[in-house]
């Protein structure tokens, strides 16, 4: 068993009890499932929709590397400078050399998860430099020393109550204030930062093949900030994030806002082809684009698990799964939690290491039920499985105990032996690992064909 797995099986057993827990994360992820249906209605048929999103996904992936160099052609072509990073450790060493050329004492920066899978922030801290978050959510989770909970929501696991004693702590704030207070507070801080800081540092939704453009969607207008405020603007986004056409954001910034909030569209949409230009007054001088691969070509290479890039991180999954809204966001320890989560961990960071998220879903397919570009999520968690077992992770007694199944699955005579309670205490037994964390197995006392005798012979 690997670290990984082993520190997962505690973080979950325990969050899986913490009732106050369950019923936070449950009230807070029932908000987004009470107007999801709703956002939906926007859409003459939802399922057309799905289909033509995953369509125009599966374009921009199979057709990546076209794709990928036409993107760095067009905006480098307005002054902005594209950066290829094969891995987090390229990324963050491109990133910190930029901040140094420009004397860089803070950056800003807006929601990210790909920076959150690169830990860039801890990496600017480790060498001098001040990394503050401006998204609301990733404030908060700073502030408390934590990663995001979840893609879309960063503190969702927290309550107003939880919020309000953290900022008196940190912050020396009134414990009573209200989420509007406390917004203002936050608001206060974060303004000051915008102004003070050299370099700004966003992610991107999604990456536009054919003008060279970067498309930034949020709530809170603080990525546009970010972005517009400092000289500097650096994007880390993900190879996977590409969309052919300008035209397609009108079919995925919908998409991705009622699947992830239930909101029509999002607050503050921007689209990003470079730097301030000759004659315009706003934006920054320069602007750089990292693209991160960090695996992702692994997984475009891996056929049956290649439609898990057409992900846009809306985090519908999430907000589906029944064993996320168990164990919660951290219990994963992994940037990408959920079901989305468990499909590519175990690809971005190593089999060896994650195999064990593939097994930690029910395997009821509801993720793959919301997911707006129709992702089959389930398959490919059962397919990681296979993959796992093929790659020798499986242990000895895994191995001899499913051998042991499939003779006996073979057999119907060895099927037939003993009754129902035998056969309960021998397998219920056998597979003590099994029982660990699951309910016991539970046999007929009758055999098939003996019921199917007493059922023949009633005619």
């Amino acid at each position: 068993m690997s670290e990984a797995s082993k520190k997962f099986l505690a973080k979950s057993t325990i969050k899986a009890t913490d009732l106050e827990h369950r019923r936070t994360i449950n009230f807070n992820i029932g908000k987004y499932n009470a107007v999801v249906p709703q956002g939906k209605l926007q859409f003459a048929n939802t399922e057309i929709t799905r289909q033509k999103a995953k369509l125009k996904k599966w374009q921009a992936i199979e057709f990546l590397d076209k794709h990928l160099e036409h993107f760095e052609q067009q905006i480098t072509s307005r002054g902005a400078r594209v950066i290829w990073a094969e891995n987090g450790q390229q990324a963050v060493d491109a990133i910190l050399s930029i901040c140094k050329e420009k004397n860089c004492k803070s950056v800003v920066k807006s929601k990210s998860m790909t920076t959150e899978e690169i830990h860039l922030n801890k990496y600017l801290e480790e060498n001098g430099i001040e990394s503050v978050e401006t998204d609301l959510g990733e404030y908060i989770q700073q502030l408390d020393g934590e990663p995001p909970y979840h893609i879309v929501t960063p503190a969702m696991h927290k309550s107003k109550e939880d919020v309000a004693k953290l900022f008196a702590n940190k912050l020396g704030t009134d414990p009573k204030l209200t989420p509007q207070e406390l917004t203002l507070v936050a608001r206060n801080i974060l303004r000051k930062k915008y102004v003070e800081a050299e370099v700004g540092i966003t992610g991107a939704n999604f990456i536009i093949s054919d003008i060279g453009a970067v498309a930034v969607t949020e709530n809170e207008g603080n990525a546009r900030l970010s972005c517009a405020f400092p000289k500097t603007h650096i994007v880390l986004v993900g190879i996977e994030k590409m969309i052919p056409s300008l035209t397609d954001l009108s079919l995925f910034w919908p998409l991705l806002s009622t699947f992830g909030t239930g909101q029509k569209l999002t607050v503050y949409s921007s689209i990003i082809t470079g730097p301030k230009q000759p004659g315009e007054n706003d934006g920054p001088e320069e602007m750089y684009v990292i693209l991160l691969d960090n695996n992702r070509t692994e997984i475009l290479k891996n056929t049956a698990q290649r439609e898990s890039l057409y992900c846009i991180r809306c985090g519908a999954c999430l907000n589906a799964c029944p064993v996320y809204k168990n164990i919660g966001g951290h219990s994963y320890g992994a940037t990408y939690s959920g079901p989305i989560g468990s499909v590519i961990t175990p690809h971005l960071q190593g089999m060896d290491q994650y195999k064990h998220l593939s097994y930690a879903s029910s395997l009821c397919g509801n993720c793959t039920e919301v997911c707006p570009v129709h992702i089959g999520i389930h398959h490919l968690l059962l397919n990681n499985r296979k993959e796992a077992v093929d790659a020798g992770l499986s242990n000895l007694s895994e191995r001899y105990a499913w051998k042991a199944w499939k003779l006996a699955s073979l057999s119907r005579k060895m099927m037939n032996l003993g009754n129902g309670d035998l056969k309960n205490k021998v397998v219920n037994g056998m597979f003590k690992g099994w029982t660990k964390h699951r309910g016991n197995l539970h046999f007929s006392k009758k055999t098939f064909n003996q019921m199917w005798k007493e059922q023949r012979g009633r005619h």
